[in-house]
């Protein structure tokens, strides 16, 4: 698990921000990871919220080069089977359970699986994992919690996800152990509806600023 780890590392690539994405129009997948992808949040996760997730996934692979496509909102064997072989670079799971690190073990497609307490971070970690999602972020203790988690468990690091935009991403980003935050607030609805794809790149840029203090 470790060596995936590392992996997944290098396709974030020093990325600050993570676009978590509910996309339901097939034909905005590939124009919105384009205008991320020149915003410099190369880095994004399609999130099997919609139907037509999957098939999102499988055109930002094949026509977005520039792009990385993760899969998000993993929640079975199967989601995760589909994800991969649609094309996603990575996993992205709200939680950890035994047959996803299963399904994860024989692929080579890594995961970033969901934790929030100690018992289920040392689970985890015990599993090989040393990179998590911190999900729901700010409804399970923000930042203040992960910094408290820091001491004791200090070689595990973190992607937290959920209620996280521009006003404290920084504060999450601060932190010994966060590598990078999730977030939707780089593609609001109502540009993405709107196709306003100059606006979300420019929102991309300014999270592609964000840096660790």
């Amino acid at each position: 698990m470790a060596s995936k780890t590392d992996r997944l590392l290098a396709l974030l690539d020093g990325q600050p921000v993570i676009p978590v994405l509910k996309i339901g129009d097939v034909a905005q997948a590939v124009p919105l990871a384009r205008a991320l992808a020149r915003g410099g949040l190369k880095a994004i996760e399609i999130t099997l919220r919609t139907v037509e997730a999957l098939e999102c996934i499988r055109r930002v692979a094949a026509e977005v080069p520039e792009a990385v496509v993760g899969a998000g909102t993993i929640l079975s064997p199967r989601q995760f089977e589909q994800a991969a072989a649609a094309g996603s670079k990575f996993i992205v799971s709200p939680g950890t359970t035994r047959e996803l690190l299963a399904a994860a073990s024989d692929s080579e497609v890594p995961l970033l699986p969901g934790a929030i307490t100690p018992g289920e971070i040392m689970t985890a970690r015990e599993a090989g994992l040393d990179f998590l999602k911190f999900f729901p972020a700010e409804q399970a203790g923000g930042a203040a919690f992960l910094k408290a988690l820091a001491s004791p468990i200090p070689d595990v690091r973190f992607c937290p996800t959920g209620g996280i935009g521009p006003k404290n991403a920084s504060d999450y980003l601060a932190l010994p152990n966060v590598v990078c935050v999730g977030g939707s607030w780089v593609a609001p609805d109502d540009l993405v509806q709107g196709e306003r794809w100059d606006e979300i790149e420019a929102l991309a840029r300014q999270a592609s600023t964000l840096r660790k203090q």
